[in-house]
């Protein structure tokens, strides 16, 4: 690897030092681009284009003062080039976030500077030549959409954005009257059902606002500290300010002197401050309509996994956090959380056939689930999420008009979750006015190497066309983007991320994205979700050890029968085991893991493997890609003779016995192995780790930044299973000589959770969101409604039309027993009546003279239960 003391100047750009670093190996690099176009068109990685540099250059001393040098440094930071002989198209990446594109000619080695469009023209003529040579081929450009945006400058600013957005708002509101109208505006606005919250219409103006102000904190101010707010409402009343400031004096008088400052000055911290206060949110609707979303027995079923556990956890934090929130306003209101999903009738013994369900260890955050609709009726299967797309317009319809009714309200925040979640969000906050959050948990386009110039050839598999339209539609429509990591959004050094692989990208045949997404944009943000400290804590908290789970884990561990629960045994008992947890598909790599310790003799002689993922049946199995790694898993079986050293345990759906699991495999001193190709962010590692298990995790994606490498857990490369698995075994090693090398690393990994990975701070962060990407929204109506525009016509044009491409298959007989709803024939001409879904709930008792809100209103009777999901 190049070092980096050749990198250019900030003012330089590669087309312009690159000409002078190919003369100084003229005769080396003739060779090596000679080289690069002898096969034709194609596609090269980093990794191919230094290799075949290598090969040329034989000389070690030569190899290395190129590799030194500049052009090195220029080929390292290479992406991937497109080979068009005799051009040689370069994707060069410095720094995250920031491209650079240049062609080179193989035969007389001359450097042209090449804009993003001529790169993926170059790409284009691999897969698709006449699409690259027309004219009149779509291209989609969010980019002019953004030019009035003030955006971040500099790679390690990106996901600050609510802080960004802070410091270049304050200013905007301070100075004069005129400038602050827009906050007057929206204080103004503020309600809760109709009732009147911080001022009343008599503030009209903001010298009437400032001058109220400076006459209520001197009222307030003569009252203790801790005066409750009702003692002192009427005479604010008479001022003109209404409730919402605080619970006490000390709280309403801290509330107003920051309103007061943040109209005389900028000050970004007392802007985010006072927002964080303001009473604008009390409804949240959260969008995750694929898989069976559920409370318990449904981890290990397709597409249900990590999401499920993250969403189920987000709900807990942010009602507490907005519970507080309320009361430190001074209001008695009770805020609503629903989280939407999709109602499946054959629900696989799972709730998921239930309308609604309230969420345990909640008072006001219920699960809604509405049914996909087709012409035939309810679809009463599981669909996978690749193949979701055309139910989701006709969700959107039914889904609002329940929510509508439940919450008897708009919303105030609507969430998204994944491809389907976002999209869903967008449509239902276009439509509504809402303010709107989304989060990727992953997105697709990283998973498959050059999956959007090939999606013609994974299209009638994944539908990638549509996920990858949905994707672009979301991100560019919603307020705000929560992400785990920065690694989500633009990656590393190396590599990109998985927004950044957005920038630009092409689809040949389809479309070519000019610019899809740029990640200095402020909407992005970084809040790190925790664990849930009452399911996984450390193991040497021995009273809080769920020791009536310890029989059947026992079982689940040694018993040397196959079952339906476990296949192969583990001979030695006295060996520590090496545990991992996921789904068992492509990327999560338990096959890969499995293979590293079946070749590794040396980590074979000191440890023992245990994975926990799927099923065993692949006829169980209704997902493409679990069928493909179950019958893999199988086979590495054989190959390797793994019994006596290697246990297979199917999907676990206890998520406290799951917790208690961990720590038994901590009493052997073990260790937990995260080994996924890419990982957004990994759940598992942040439940491994604070039940104290030292934890190894991939280098690709979110556990990169969670662990520190070697001081709180280590790094692996999936893509280099020898050296992950000798890594693993040099740590067993070293236990056996170092007996206090193991609880130094679990120690170490439990100290980084408790300082940054706690679902309070999370909560905190994303109402803070909310509250000010609401206000920045009502900021830039104008911008925000072109962009809109543009968003509906991509939709219209395209979404609609691929969605109506992926095949809907019912099967027949579930279909004849669906009673499909009959159109009304009273509808007028030309008017398309969409028939409301029939409610599958169970039929409650009628309470008089109560209506639906009210009965939502009414104290939840369900006693607090153990959640029991996992995440996998």
């Amino acid at each position: 690897m190049a070092s980096a003391s050749p990198a250019l100047k900030r003012s330089d750009s590669i087309a312009d030092g690159m000409p002078d670093a190919l003369r100084q190996s003229r005769y080396h690099m003739k060779k090596c681009f000679a080289r690069y176009v002898a096969t034709g068109n194609k596609l090269m990685k980093r990794q191919q284009l230094m290799d075949e540099l290598e090969k040329v250059i034989e000389d070690e001393l030569e190899r290395s003062k190129v590799l030194e040098g500049l052009l090195g440094y220029i080929l390292s930071t290479t992406q991937e080039a497109a080979i068009v002989p005799p051009y040689v198209a370069l994707a060069v990446r410095p720094n995250p976030g920031f491209w650079e594109f240049v062609k080179v000619n193989a035969d007389d080695l001359s450097v042209d500077s090449i804009t993003s469009v001529d790169y993926l023209k170059f790409k284009e003529m691999i897969f698709d030549e006449n699409w690259a040579q027309d004219e009149y081929a779509l291209e989609i450009d969010f980019g002019a959409m953004d030019f009035p945006t003030p955006h971040l400058t500099i790679s390690s600013a990106i996901g600050n954005g609510l802080s960004y957005i802070s410091k270049f708002t304050s200013p905007r509101l301070s100075g004069s009257s005129y400038k602050a109208n827009p906050l007057l505006d929206y204080l103004l606005a503020l309600n809760h059902r109709e009732e009147k919250l911080m001022i009343d219409e008599t503030i009209n103006t903001v010298d009437k606002l400032q001058a109220a102000l400076i006459v209520a904190e001197v009222l307030v101010s003569s009252f203790p500290k801790d005066t409750p707010y009702q003692n002192f409402q009427l005479r604010l009343k008479d001022c003109g300010i209404e409730k919402g400031w605080g619970d006490t004096a000390e709280r309403v008088t801290e509330t107003m002197r920051m309103c007061s400052e943040i109209l005389q000055a900028p000050d970004p911290v007392k802007f985010e401050a006072f927002f964080s206060r303001l009473p604008n949110i009390f409804n949240i609707v959260i969008f995750s309509p694929h898989g069976f979303f559920g409370q318990s027995d449904v981890l290990g079923l397709p597409d249900t996994g990590g999401q499920v556990v993250y969403i189920l956890d987000q709900v807990t934090a942010i009602e507490e956090e907005l519970l507080l929130r309320i009361k430190q306003q001074g209001l008695n209101v009770k805020p609503q959380i629903l989280v939407v999903t999709r109602l499946i009738p054959d629900a696989k013994g799972t709730k998921c056939n239930q309308e609604w369900e309230p969420i345990f260890n909640t008072k006001h955050s219920h699960i809604l689930r509405v049914p996909f609709r087709t012409d035939k009726g309810i679809l009463p299967q599981w669909v996978s999420r690749f193949d979701i797309y055309p139910y989701l317009e006709t969700f959107v319809h039914d889904a609002t008009a329940k929510i509508l009714e439940f919450m008897d309200c708009k919303p105030d925040l609507i969430i998204g979750n994944y491809s389907d979640g976002n999209l869903v969000a967008s449509l239902m906050a276009a439509k509504l006015g809402a303010t709107q959050g989304t989060i990727a948990h992953a997105l697709e386009k990283t998973k498959y190497e050059n999956s959007d110039a090939k999606w013609k050839e994974l299209d009638p598999k994944y539908h990638f066309s549509c996920q990858f339209t949905a994707d672009l539609i979301a991100m560019n429509a919603t307020d705000f983007i929560i992400t785990s990591t920065y690694q989500e959004i633009a990656g590393s050094k190396e590599r990109p991320g998985q927004y950044e692989s957005h920038i630009s990208f092409t689809m040949p045949g389809l479309c070519r994205v000019v610019s899809g997404i740029n990640v200095f944009d402020p909407k992005f943000n970084i809040a790190a979700p925790g664990a849930d400290q009452s399911v996984y804590f450390p193991y040497t908290e021995r009273q809080r050890r769920l020791t009536e789970f310890h029989p059947a884990i026992e079982e689940l561990l040694y018993n040397k029968e196959d079952n339906n629960e476990h296949i192969g045994y583990l001979e030695d008992r006295k060996r520590p085991i090496i545990f991992s947890m996921a789904r068992l598909d492509t990327v999560k790599n338990i096959t890969g893991l499995t293979e590293w310790y079946g070749k590794n003799k040396r980590l074979r002689s000191l440890v023992n493997l245990v994975v926990v993922a799927g099923f065993f049946d692949p006829a169980k199995s209704n997902d493409r890609e679990e069928i493909a790694e179950i019958n893999k898993m199988h086979a590495l079986i054989e190959k390797y003779q793994l019994n006596g050293q290697f246990r297979w345990i199917a999907a676990q759906t206890d998520r406290y016995r799951n917790g208690e699991l961990y720590r038994c495999i901590a009493d052997t001193k073990g260790a937990f192995v995260q080994p996924a190709l890419y990982e957004a962010f990994g759940l598992t590692v942040i439940e491994a780790m604070n039940c104290g298990l030292p934890t190894f995790a991939t280098n690709q994606g979110g556990p990169a930044e969670i662990i520190v490498d070697g001081i709180s857990g280590f790094h692996i490369d999936p893509n280099n299973g020898d050296a992950s698995s000798n890594k693993i075994a040099d740590f067993f090693e070293k236990c056996k000589t170092d007996a206090g090398y193991w609880n130094l690393m679990s120690a170490a990994g439990l100290q980084r959770i408790y300082e940054c990975y706690t679902w309070k701070i999370y909560a905190n962060k994303v109402l803070n969101m909310g509250s000010v990407y609401g206000f920045w929204k009502q900021l830039n109506k104008e911008q925000k409604l072109a962009k809109q525009r543009y968003i509906q016509m991509l939709y219209n044009l395209q979404f609609r039309k691929l969605a109506r491409n992926v095949p809907i298959k019912i099967p027949a007989h579930q279909v004849a027993s669906i009673p499909t709803p009959v159109p009304q024939k009273s509808a007028p001409t030309g008017t398309v009546h969409i028939p409301q879904p029939p409610t599958l709930r169970k039929p409650k008792p009628q309470l008089p003279a109560l209506t639906v809100l009210d009965k939502l209103k009414q104290p939840s009777t369900v006693h607090p239960e153990k959640r029991h999901v996992s995440n996998l």
